[in-house]
């Protein structure tokens, strides 16, 4: 067996699925531009007013604007526009533990109870991601990792850390990205198989080594559905907020950017955060997880428990998946955590972030076998294949933790209805 030995261990933690917090974005001086998330208005309008538009988004409802900074009441005053939110800044926190750890005597399967849990690897003789595209939207992918370099796209891969500019696929500023991928589509070629093994990888580099900006994390749902991707996983978010953050139009903005990815076929998971928060208290809200046309996943353990720091919420909660951990950090040992590639080798890593590309890969499969089956049919019939819950409505698990096999065996069968009532 090839001998990596860079693994660690590392429990993610914090304000959301990587351990971001938020925080806005700040300026030194009158004369500073700003980056400006704008609901409304046109191009034309927004560019006579002296600003100047990065990116149109959700077909041109929202846009991604540069300008003076303070000038909100400015924006505001445009014709058509109704929402002006300053765009703000999401940050790495430090791992709450690492840890070195050998495994040159397991086989990498024995490492994979996530997979082995939700029966995915006997899912694998209906449908293996063939033909499918997935988007891993997050801190850049190691397409040259021998698990990943057999379906990685280094063409299709880009990078949006500039507020909503596009700019070249650079790699992985970190692992996380990395982990992810593997995840969701690790080809198994060497050690770690994903979800769906023969999908293709597309990374979308939407987060910077130290930090990034919402508008570029909606820049990269933008293109994930102009590319066709079949799923773009968001690992990652902020918050929660206060229902009084709704003010500023960010989450209407947020909300029609997913939609529209949703309406053009690309199904969008999303960590659920690991603030160990019931999201569904106080109208309490946390972006982009908590808005119609995604799917949030809340992280489940070796034990069928809610991970313990995972976020929860009646209706705010699609599915769980393995994220790794157990019901409390005590209990939790290394084993326990979720093991996938990163840059150089594999690792252990728990988090909401963990668990979203579980069902990103599972999307995969789905449409391999319903290839014409839109957004809302594809988050069904992963409900539908769901075990541990009656009905959708689990504050931890929404219709419940998601098993592949189940749900290949019912042909990806789309059924009716609209998931949790969060369809777009």
């Amino acid at each position: 067996m090839t001998d990596y030995t860079t693994t660690r261990r590392r429990l993610i933690r914090g304000m959301a699925g990587t351990g971001l917090a938020m925080g806005a974005i700040g300026v030194t001086s009158a004369q500073s531009t700003e980056t400006y998330i704008v609901t409304g208005g046109s191009t034309s309008s927004i560019e006579s007013a002296g600003f100047s538009v990065t990116r149109e988004l959700a077909g041109g409802s929202i846009f991604v604007v540069t300008g003076d900074a303070d000038s909100e009441d400015d924006l505001d005053s445009v014709s058509g526009v109704s929402g002006v939110t300053e765009d703000f800044e999401v940050e790495f926190a430090e791992p709450v533990e690492t840890e070195p750890q050998t495994t040159e005597d397991a086989a990498f399967t024995e490492l994979q109870w996530d997979k082995e849990i939700t029966d995915t690897f006997e899912a694998h003789d209906y449908a293996t991601g063939e033909g499918t595209r997935i988007v891993i939207a997050d801190t850049g992918v190691d397409g040259s990792h021998p698990d990943l370099v057999g379906n990685f796209n280094e063409e299709l891969s880009v990078s949006f850390v500039n507020g909503g500019e596009e700019a070249p696929h650079i790699g992985d500023s970190g692992d996380h990205g990395t982990h992810v991928a593997g995840t969701a589509a690790a080809t198994g070629d060497v050690g770690v198989t994903g979800t769906a093994p023969d999908a293709e990888l597309v990374s979308v580099r939407v987060l910077g080594p130290d930090s990034s900006s919402f508008a570029d994390v909606l820049a990269g749902a933008d293109y994930a559905a102009e590319i066709g991707a079949d799923v773009a996983n968001f690992s990652l978010g902020a918050g929660p907020f206060p229902p009084q953050a709704n003010s500023d139009g960010t989450r209407v903005a947020v909300q029609r950017v997913m939609q529209d990815a949703a309406r053009r076929g690309t199904v969008s998971t999303v960590s659920a955060g690991n603030a160990e928060t019931n999201l569904q208290q106080g109208g309490l809200f946390y972006l982009p997880g908590t808005v119609q046309g995604v799917m949030t996943v809340s992280a489940t353990g070796p034990d069928d428990e809610l991970a313990f720091y995972s976020n929860y919420g009646t209706n705010e909660i699609e599915v769980g998946a393995p994220g790794g951990g157990r019901a409390t950090e005590e209990e939790t040992e290394t084993e326990d955590l979720v093991y996938s590639t990163v840059p150089g080798g594999y690792a252990w890593f728990a988090g909401t972030s963990m668990a979203a590309p579980q069902v990103a890969g599972l999307v995969g499969l789905v449409r391999e076998i319903n290839p014409g089956a839109n957004a809302n049919q594809v988050e069904n019939a992963i409900a539908q294949g769901a075990v541990l819950v009656q009905g959708r409505s689990s504050p931890e698990f929404g219709a419940g933790r998601i098993n592949v096999l189940n749900t290949v065996e019912q042909g990806g069968s789309p059924g009716g209805g609209n998931g949790n009532g969060r369809g777009p």
